[in-house]
């Protein structure tokens, strides 16, 4: 704590330590002109040049500016202002967060939205937020756990946190929106008074190029700053954008040191990140960068679960495994896939099996999957009805032979790249056309019949598992 002999000595401290959080620019109009007068152990009293300063202050740096006078001269410090032919006595109230709050909310009438139609007077921010991005819909997992646990710390205290900014990187697909937008929604529900704004990297460039052709630079960063929890996605967009970025750490500035939150989503870490300004690169390393990997096995099954849950859909455990061991890339893909299999349920009454599962999978995800071999199905085949191979490659024709061949060869042209020709040489040294004829009649037969439909199935999966 100072006392009233080295009141002056703390100031420079201070003045110091707002250095570190201010620009150059606010600094020297802000804050280098202010001077202390007087000290007596509870009140302190800093000349400033005119009432303009205190509105700045009071409205942009507030709740730091108090953090470093209490730390400085103790908690008990009563903060005054002498303004020169003014009223002398302008008292820092103790609840700083009220005093940055309303004014905020004041004189706002002339601010223009970008997210309005322009000529509405009143503004009304909406948030941006898609209502299906919440926690309550999120799977956690392994690959996103750190990130989800700080955006849920963050919510509960917005701009209060260690984690300013919160930066949220990985690949695309992995989820990192879906986590962004939830923690904007759980600090509308918690802190309702509070103005929260997602935007995209890209939408946030194309409203700063029209404000520019209009002449309206000044608006655009005016209404940025009137936000408590800014929400910006791929900020790896504004590689190469100069006055884009500029525009961005004016922006940052203001809400970092006016205690509100920033949350950022990359593709990639800041220490990667190209052609941006290395004082917003600094930035960005202030707060927590959490990593959001592919999913592991258990989370692409919780995922999985929960999508077909939400559908009211009874999915198969082999449906299930089938699907979180072939899915290898995001969950984009996990979320493609499922949606296509519960259409063909839903619209063409198709039973969702390990077959159609396959089938879907062919055109909405990279398979990780084993290649099959006709030789590997022809051995299952033979295993699972007992015929020995030598018997089912003869030129024998009883029933049980013949329609073995014909599964055998309906299950190569499905699992294989094999061409028909190869398929019928490799089984019995038949010709294409008896492999076309086969697979109409085993598929004929899998309509039918649910007894040799369940058969195939479950030769699909033996076939697969190996």
């Amino acid at each position: 704590m100072a006392n009233s002999h080295t009141y002056s000595e703390v100031w420079q401290t201070c003045l110091n330590r707002i250095k570190e959080r201010t620009s150059q620019e606010e600094f020297s109009k802000w804050f280098a002109p202010i001077i202390p007068l007087a000290f007596d152990g509870t009140n302190l009293r800093l000349k400033v040049p005119n009432e303009s300063y205190v509105a700045h202050i009071e409205k942009n740096y507030l709740k730091f500016f108090s953090q470093i006078i209490y730390q400085m001269y103790g908690q008990q410090t009563r903060l005054y202002y002498a303004v020169p032919n003014a009223e002398e006595r302008v008292p820092v109230h103790a609840d700083t967060t009220a005093v940055t709050q309303s004014y905020t909310r004041t004189d706002t009438s002339d601010i223009k939205n970008p997210f309005v139609i322009p000529g509405l007077k009143k503004i009304t921010i909406d948030p941006q937020l898609n209502p299906h991005y919440t926690f309550a819909h999120h799977v956690e997992g392994e690959c996103n756990r750190l990130a989800r646990s700080a955006g849920r710390t963050v919510a509960l205290t917005p701009g209060s946190s260690p984690f300013n900014p919160l930066y949220i990187y990985g690949d695309s697909g992995l989820g990192k929106t879906h986590i962004v937008q939830a923690i904007g929604h759980e600090v509308r529900e918690r802190h309702p008074e509070l103005q929260v704004l997602y935007v995209s990297t890209n939408k946030f460039q194309a409203q700063f190029q029209t404000a520019y052709k209009n002449g309206e630079i000044t608006d655009f960063i005016r209404f940025y700053q009137m936000i408590d929890v800014l929400i910006i996605d791929d900020i790896q967009e504004l590689t190469g954008k100069a006055g884009t970025q500029n525009a961005f750490f004016n922006i940052f500035n203001h809400l970092q040191l006016a205690g509100k939150q920033l949350i950022l989503t990359s593709d990639k870490p800041p220490v990667e990140l190209k052609d941006i300004e290395q004082r917003l690169l600094t930035r960005f390393k202030w707060g927590l960068s959490a990593k959001v990997d592919i999913p592991d096995y258990d989370t692409k099954v919780k995922i999985i679960r929960t999508k077909a849950a939400s559908r009211n859909i009874a999915i198969a455990d082999e449906v299930v495994t089938y699907l979180a061991e072939n899915i290898s890339a995001n969950i984009r893909e996990i979320e493609g896939a499922m949606s296509s299999l519960i259409a063909n349920a839903e619209f063409l009454g198709r039973r969702i099996s390990t077959s159609l599962a396959k089938e879907i999978l062919k055109v909405y995800v990279h398979v990780n999957q084993k290649e099959i071999s006709i030789a590997r199905i022809t051995e299952e085949v033979c295993r699972y009805f007992n015929i020995d191979e030598q018997s089912f490659n003869s030129s024998k024709r009883t029933r049980e032979v013949a329609q073995a061949r014909q599964i055998a060869m309906y299950l190569a042209k499905q699992h294989t790249k094999s061409p028909l020709a190869a398929i019928g040489a490799a089984i019995g040294g038949r010709n294409h056309a008896t492999v076309l004829h086969s697979c109409k009649a085993v598929t004929n037969m899998i309509e039918t019949d649910k007894t040799f439909k369940g058969q195939i199935e479950e030769l699909e999966k033996l076939i697969m598992s190996k």
